[in-house]
């Protein structure tokens, strides 16, 4: 049995008989198995756009080669006694969990929100009705903020195959697509997350693990810097080690920590807007075409220049996707984006933001908690303004020059706009930097300037950062850990997912 890996190039539309044909005519073979190694959209060229496949070949009719290996996770198992109280259900919690819980810890996972069922009802009728749930939200809830989003699983951190390999195999394992090991800009959708984290939760069930939904981290019994339990709305949970992964829009539970001596610093993070177009429109400015058979809808990444203001890019893209009522708090306003795993929607929506240092952007030093409360309050203003949900909203064009709309627009958010002067209700830098970059944009995009900015968007990172030491040990504390985008060390699924399994990796390596 010999092996190849070679390269195509095929049609969008392509199918299985097609792909097979193609690997028999460069092989000059008949009888092989395959398996796709990697798959990317081709579109720089309007007129040829294609996939670029790689593709693994093994035929009794080829010599020699052997089939490509990947590295793979080795967790340690033996016997333990040792107890782990996990809190966040997000993919640092979740994963930092099930890896301690395959290697014979007595792991309880703790989450502040429902399970994902009453979670999505909760949801629903807070789009419907604009009646707010505080532990079932967009950003609270089984799986976190991720379970309602596009579920991009892209990663820009380098040397993480064997941990992002065992969390792409554990979403195929629990219901996901199997491209997502093999395509350049692999996504889930809400739809496939929705049934992934229940299905994963029933594995950490059945391995022994234990999770408590509505059970709020409130407190930490500490003595002389080791966590002897975490205190919850439950009651307390003795704990030999204890990993928290809030999700970055846990302010309390950061002022918490802080109150019990956990140190933080602030860090850069960005804040602006969401900006949304009909999908037709961003489909035919990238592919010249308003669709194309085989693939899904057009995506778009776009940068720039600072020109003296703050740089400016576009964040999670969600093709075919709607703006969602993002709020973690009563009394704030926030947006962000969400897709299904078909992208079939009729808009587009992107996170337009300005990367920012408070420091810089306040002109003094700027403690955490004063970071946390400038961010709270930006919030509010945005609430204050709509008076409830609904997003402030402007056209891109109108941002640019600093005229509001004189009349409604079609938008997926759920809860309605309302006109507003968005570049006053921005920090003014925030705001000039946009500006800037939203002029920029117009001209890289055919039909950028067309579209609608609304609303908030303050959740693409967290403004503040825990100091770790070596082992990844909240600094000060034997038994602390602190992960995921709360941490301020990852953002994004694959790398918040990460930071979970290697902080559990170290835990395993302290306790061997």
């Amino acid at each position: 049995m010999g092996f190849r890996e070679i390269t195509l190039q095929l049609p969008t539309d392509y199918s299985d008989d097609v792909l097979k044909a193609d690997i028999a005519k460069q092989l000059g073979i008949r009888e092989f198995s395959w398996q796709i190694e990697g798959k990317s959209l081709d579109a720089r060229k309007k007129s040829n756009i294609h996939w670029l496949m790689r593709v693994g070949v093994l035929s009794d009719e080829l010599k020699g080669g052997e089939p490509n290996s990947y590295p793979s996770l080795e967790i340690p198992w033996k016997q333990r006694s040792t107890k782990a109280v996990v809190v966040g259900s997000g993919p640092a919690g979740f994963f930092a969990a099930l890896i301690l819980q395959k290697a014979g810890f007595q792991t309880i996972l703790i989450e502040r929100g429902s399970k994902v069922a009453r979670r999505i009802d909760s949801i629903q009728k807070f789009e419907s009705t604009g009646a707010f749930d505080p532990i079932n939200n967009y950003a609270f809830g089984e799986g976190g903020a991720g379970t309602f989003s596009d579920g991009k699983l892209t990663s820009r951190t380098k040397k993480i195959a064997r941990e992002k390999q065992f969390i792409l195999s554990s979403y195929v394992r629990a219901g996901g697509p199997k491209e997502i090991e093999y395509l350049a800009h692999p996504h889930l959708g809400t739809d496939n997350l929705r049934r992934i984290v229940l299905n994963l939760r029933n594995e950490f069930e059945d391995l022994g693990g234990e999770m408590r939904f509505e059970t709020e981290l409130t407190d930490l019994r500490i003595d002389s810097g080791k966590v002897v339990a975490a205190v919850t709305s439950a009651g307390e949970i003795p704990a030999d080690v204890v990993v928290i992964a809030p999700g970055h829009s846990a302010h309390e539970t950061y002022r918490m920590l802080i109150n019990n001596n956990v140190q933080f610093r602030t860090k850069n993070f960005a804040i602006g807007c969401r900006i949304e177009h009909p999908q037709e429109l961003i489909n035919t400015a990238q592919w010249g075409k308003a669709e194309l058979p085989g693939v899904k809808a057009a995506e778009y990444r776009l940068t720039a220049k600072g020109d003296g203001c703050l740089p400016v890019y576009t964040f999670c893209m969600c093709p075919g996707g709607i703006v969602v009522p993002a709020a973690a708090y009563e009394n704030t306003n926030i947006v962000n984006g969400m897709s299904r795993y078909k992208r079939n929607g009729r808009f587009a929506n992107a996170a337009c933001v300005a990367g920012c240092n408070l420091n810089s952007l306040l002109g003094r030093a700027v403690e955490p908690l004063e970071a946390l409360d400038w961010l709270g309050d930006l919030e509010q203003k945005f609430y204050e303004y709509s008076n409830g949900y609904q997003a402030p909203f402007s056209t891109i064009s109108g941002f640019i020059n600093k005229r509001e709309p004189s009349q409604s627009v079609e938008s997926s958010y759920p809860l309605g706009l309302i006109s507003a002067p968005l570049w006053d209700l921005l920090p003014g830098e925030i705001s000039r930097s946009v500006s800037l970059g939203l002029a920029q944009f117009n001209k890289k995009l055919r039909g950028f300037g067309s579209g609608t900015i609304l609303g908030l968007e303050s959740k693409t990172s967290s403004p503040v950062q825990v100091l770790r030491d070596d082992e990844r040990r909240c600094q000060g504390f034997s038994n602390l850990y602190l992960a995921g985008e709360g941490s301020g060390w990852s953002g994004g699924i694959i790398s918040s997912g990460v930071d979970g399994i290697r902080t559990a990796m170290a835990i395993i390596q302290q306790a061997s």
